[in-house]
Formats: structure tokens, sequence, C-alpha cells
């Protein structure tokens, strides 16, 4: 049983803002939950979408998007590097196309930047801030999205800072036409957790730098301790293997390589349960035709 939404135009809508960066978590509680399916059992996962990119670099439409996920069996999804608004992706909300795909009518998106990333750093941090369909756009942004088919009690989102490391990248130089190394700067981090009826999912995209990555996880750990159990943590988390689940004490619900997803020989992207009380199964890792990530879904229940 799917909850479901509107159809939605794909345009980018504003942002809610509701704390400053460096400053503690927010949250927006909704309304009446409303029926909540009763279901065996919940489908979680995450992916990387890298701004609706395929293999070869083009950018996917909406419809494109739209059909992708319509195919996805997930009932809450964790996705990383989303845009909207963005001239790069055709101004595409990416966060409503993907939840309009999987029939999901509760999400929320946080931007990290506004502008476009890139390695000229011709972007701005904007502060941690939940967002949903609701005004017109206000410029492009990029960040990630939490998207569930069932309803939501609450929304949070906390800011978890960015580091001072450089990723070096080769890429096209619009000055001369051929390619270069270049220094790509870190972006702030964000996380943002949906309370459902029996559990907390927490979507996350964490530094490329491991040891602000690591800080940022110890920090999401203690904001985790603080949520309503139990709690799933699902993103790109940018340390591989079992590092993320020793860091945090946390049970990995799905081992399998992710990254690069045509051929994948390492796992950065996790579902990791934190605290005791969940039962997994069927866990899959499935190339997609957008992202350079694979995707990571599980089926969750209490036990």
């Amino acid at each position: 049983m799917r909850a479901t939404s509107g159809r939605t135009h794909g345009k980018c809508p504003g942002t809610e803002r509701h704390a400053e960066i460096g400053i503690g978590p927010s949250r927006e509680r909704a309304g009446s939950v409303g029926e909540v399916p009763d279901v065996p059992g919940l489908r979680i996962g995450t992916v990387n979408i890298a701004s609706g990119r395929d293999r070869t670099g083009t950018v996917l439409t909406a419809a494109q998007l739209r059909a992708v996920f319509a195919g996805l069996d997930v009932d809450v999804l964790a996705v990383q590097e989303v845009d909207c608004g963005q001239p790069r992706s055709h101004g595409t909300d990416q966060a409503a196309v993907l939840a309009d795909g999987l029939g999901a009518g509760h999400w929320r998106g946080a931007a990290t930047v506004a502008g476009t990333p890139d390695r000229f750093g011709s972007w701005q941090p904007v502060e941690p801030a939940l967002r949903a369909a609701r005004r017109p756009a206000e410029g492009p942004v990029y960040g990630i999205a939490l998207i569930s088919r069932l309803p939501v009690v609450e929304w949070s989102v906390l800011g978890l800072g960015t580091g001072r490391a450089r990723l070096p990248v080769k890429g096209h130089d619009p000055r001369t036409g051929r390619p270069r190394w270049s220094w790509f700067p870190d972006e702030p981090r964000v996380a943002v957790a949906a309370r459902l009826e029996d559990l907390t999912v927490i979507a996350t995209h964490l530094s490329f730098a491991p040891h602000t990555a690591v800080r940022q996880l110890l920090r999401l750990g203690r904001w985790a301790a603080g949520l309503p159990g139990p709690v799933v943590l699902a993103g790109d988390l940018n340390l591989p293997g079992r590092v993320p689940a020793r860091v945090l004490g946390a049970t990995p619900l799905v081992r399998a390589a992710s990254f690069p997803a045509p051929d994948p020989r390492v796992q950065l992207d996790h579902v990791l349960a934190v605290g005791d009380g969940l039962a997994a199964r069927h866990a899959a890792a499935t190339e997609l035709p957008v992202g350079d990530h694979r995707a990571l879904t599980v089926t969750v229940s209490r036990r």
C-alpha cells in the first residue's frame, strides 16, 4: 500500500528557514499521521543521484527521473546530491520528482549550498533548513532529501558543518576547453530525520575527507541517541566497509560494495541500525540508470 502524492511539475520551491549553521537541530511537527499501512516490514534505501547524471554525464529529464524511481520498490529513501532549480539539471526540483515517481506523499529536502557546487567555489553555504513544495523558487540550491511513502510524525534537521579539505578532481576547464586537475572545496553537510510511527530514519551525506566524515558521524550519533528509536541511518557516508558501524557502535543492515556503480569495489553507502530492536532481510545493491553509486535497499522490521 502506498501513500500517494499529487502530481508535481518538478519546479523548485523555496526553503523554510529553521536554524543557523552551527546551532542545534530544528524540528517540524506534522499534524495527524493518518492511517499507517499494516505491513510486515519497511523497505528503506539510499542512493546518490549525482544531480541526475547518468554514467555518460548526461542529466536526466524530470520525466526520465520519475520513470527510474517509479520502478524502485522502497518505502523510505535517503537521496544525496540533489539539485533544485539548477540550470545544469533543467531547473528541476529533483526531490519532488523522485517523490512523485515513488508515489510518496511525504518528503523534505535540505539544501547545503546556494548556487552551483563546483571547483571554482561559486556557491555559498546556507543554513540548515527543511523544505517541501510550498513556495516559488528562490534560486538554485543543492543538498539532500528524505522521501517517505508512509506518514511522518515529525521532521528534524541538523547541520553538521564542513571541513577544510579539498578534493582533487579532473574536469573540463571552460577557459581553455581542455581537461585539467582542480581542487574541489568541501561543502557543508546536513542530516534530515523523519520520525515514523514505529521508528526514525535519518538521511545524510558526509564529507569526502575521512577525518571530517568521522567527526560528523560522531555528532550524528549523539543526535540519534536523543531521537525516538529504533533509529536507522541511511546515506552516502564516504567511509568504507565496516568503519561507520564501528564508529557508531551500530549494526550494518546492508553489506555490499556500492561504488562505482558499474563495477563497485568499495561500500561508501550504508544503512545502519543505531541501537537494538530491528531485524533486516532482503538486502540489495542495485545499479540504476542515474548516479555513480548503487542504490542500497533493505527490509527492516521490529523484533
